[in-house]
């Protein structure tokens, strides 16, 4: 489980973000969620069912170092987003992808496989869209049941709430159908779904970046960065029910997978009204690997933005997916949103003093 850690106030130097006398109120909430290893465990890209993509998410939440004779060492018995000691890498981050990872070099972490894996099986007939078939056979929930109880959960809160799947990969049609599907009362873990009432555009958009700027299509939808970054903001911002964008890989690539090629993703500290979340399991606290751009604007109703260290808005504005504890806790997903809500809050306060 993630441990909080609040960055520094998101503020400017020019203003505080509220007086003494403001009484927050309950803002608009807009979820940035990635696909694969956040609210799949499967990829479409790389071809990976659901056994060899949770083995390949062990490969980055277990820990150890090459010691002085170049042998690997475990430096930690179970996995954790989080490096248990300073002088740890993650076995990917060593080794690179490896299939077949628990069944030879992390054989210690098969169990933790085989766990999750039974949690994971889908419990009635094969449905087209809400089932998948793993290598071994069994049928796997395709989309965590945790995610659907999070819409059940901020629903049943009363939050004004929308959901942007925002993903590299090509799973994005398929999702949105399937959730479209789920939402009309098709799963059987939650047959109450349509009581939400919420909408779903299944028509996925695209977000490009360059040199030049950013620009996000959907349908006939069109905004520039060029025409200033608060226009993409506002954008993201009003957005209503759940629809999706496919992000811009070969950018990330060409940055190097650095946080000045990920996902842009836009946070106004001064917005009393509407606050935003990124979920995706590739944030992680090394700018230099990292998978979501967040950009803080300056001013209030300003354009002029700063990217923000991952560290900065870590459990404030991005919630790195603890895939384990998303496929074994029902609520993880709305605990780790209500942990952003109240961090973020405190931050902002901490900016008005």
């Amino acid at each position: 489980v993630l441990g909080l850690r609040a960055g520094p106030p998101l503020k400017s130097k020019k203003s505080g973000l509220r007086t003494a006398h403001h009484e927050p109120t309950r803002k608009r909430l807009v979820l940035h969620v990635d696909l694969n290893n956040t609210i799949l465990v499967s990829d479409a890209v790389t071809c990976q069912g659901t056994l060899a993509a949770l083995d390949y998410f062990l490969t980055t939440v277990t820990w150890g170092k090459k010691n002085k004779h170049g042998t690997w060492e475990w430096l930690s018995d179970s996995p954790s987003l989080l490096p248990p000691c300073s002088e740890a890498v993650s076995y990917y981050s060593q080794f690179g992808r490896i299939p077949g990872f628990t069944s030879g070099a992390g054989r210690r972490f098969r169990k933790v496989l085989d766990e999750h894996l039974d949690l994971l099986c889908w419990p009635d007939g094969a449905d087209r869209d809400l089932s998948v078939k793993g290598e071994d056979g069994r049928l796997y929930h395709w989309i965590l049941p945790s995610f659907f109880q999070l819409l059940r959960d901020l629903s049943q809160e009363g939050r004004e709430f929308a959901i942007l799947f925002r993903t590299f990969g090509t799973d994005l049609p398929r999702v949105l159908k399937a959730v479209s599907r789920a939402l009309d009362g098709a799963h059987p873990l939650f047959p109450d779904l349509p009581q939400l009432k919420l909408s779903v555009a299944v028509t996925p958009g695209k977000i490009r970046c360059s040199k030049k700027g950013i620009v996000l299509n959907r349908a006939e939808e069109r905004v520039s960065s060029r025409d200033g970054e608060r226009g993409l903001y506002e954008y993201f911002s009003s957005v209503q029910g759940l629809g999706g964008f496919q992000d811009h890989f070969d950018w990330w690539a060409a940055n190097s997978f650095s946080i000045r090629g990920g996902k842009p993703m836009w946070v106004d500290p001064f917005d009393k009204h509407v606050q935003h979340i990124f979920i995706d399991d590739n944030i992680r606290q090394n700018d230099e690997d990292t998978i979501v751009n967040p950009k803080v604007f300056l001013d209030p109703g300003g354009s002029d933005t700063r990217i923000a260290c991952t560290a900065e808005l870590y459990d404030i504005a991005l919630i790195q997916t603890d895939l384990l504890q998303a496929i074994s806790d029902p609520s993880y997903f709305t605990q780790r949103v209500h942990i952003c809500l109240e961090n973020y809050e405190k931050n902002v306060q901490q900016g008005a003093t």
